[in-house]
């Protein structure tokens, strides 16, 4: 145990951070087979199409969505290339800036969605909200508030 007093961790402290690791994979593995099995869409493509649809005018440009959705810029192109042959999204060009790009929630892409949606909230709620207490939701979101990872969402 030498590396965690080198490193300034006790055991406990990486005990945490590792249990926040596996719950985060676990509860995005489950999501992920659930969409894939009900609607053939994975969690990826289906964060994707729920920050366009929230978004003015159901599009955002390409560095801002890759934000969002926690994806470099070139996966987000490459997802967006595959929902684009789909015709679950689209492209369209910045009037502002030439280089710049916006990807657009197609109409079949908010249909898609809106069938992915429920499946989608049922396993969120079943696979994490449903095992945290009342006041659980509160204490939370004020800890992850403290991590700062509450500002892209």
């Amino acid at each position: 145990m030498t590396l965690l007093r080198d490193e300034g961790l006790t055991a406990e402290e990486l005990a945490v951070w590792r249990t926040l690791q596996r719950a985060q994979v676990r509860i995005a593995r489950r999501l992920e087979t659930e969409l894939l099995v009900a609607h053939d869409l994975p969690l990826a493509s289906y964060e994707v199409l729920a920050r366009l649809a929230e978004a003015p005018g159901r599009r955002l440009r390409m560095n801002d969505l890759a934000d969002r959705v926690l994806l470099s810029r070139s996966g987000l192109t490459r997802l967006i290339d595959r929902l684009q042959r789909h015709g679950l999204v689209g492209r369209e060009a910045c009037s502002d800036d030439a280089r710049g790009l916006f990807a657009v929630l197609t109409e079949p892409g908010a249909e898609r969605l809106a069938e992915a949606t429920p499946t989608y909230l049922r396993g969120v709620k079943s696979q994490f909200l449903d095992l945290l207490g009342a006041g659980d939701i509160g204490e939370v979101r004020a800890l992850l508030a403290r991590l700062d990872v509450t500002d892209v969402c």
